[in-house]
């Protein structure tokens, strides 16, 4: 295979990605409802450090475990994230943004 295969490889392999990424994204979500519901917390350590062994144990390199933790890092903060929101509300807006305001808060 050459540079251009290797690439398109990738690019199916990213859009497989997103595709799993959202449907993490939708459990995460679904768990947030469930620990409103039961006044549950949103950050868990004892959690996140069962999914970092789970990773660790599933890995088979090339990828050193520290870099899956600091990639699992940041996909557990952004997953957090989707849990709070279903704790709090999103802001409504009053209609009165400028268009500055509206592109520089999306």
């Amino acid at each position: 295979m050459d540079i251009a295969d290797w690439r398109k490889k990738i690019d199916e392999l990213d859009c497989r990605l997103v595709e799993l990424l959202n449907e993490r994204a939708r459990c995460a979500r679904e768990i947030g409802r469930l620990k409103r519901g039961t006044n549950q917390p949103v950050y868990e350590p004892d959690r996140e450090k069962v999914i970092h062994e789970n990773v660790h144990r599933a890995n088979r390199g090339p990828l050193a475990d520290r870099d899956l933790t600091t990639i699992y890092e940041r996909l557990i903060d952004v997953m957090r994230k989707i849990q709070k929101d279903e704790f709090v509300p999103k802001a409504k807006t009053d209609g009165s943004d400028t268009e500055l305001e509206a592109e520089v808060n999306d």
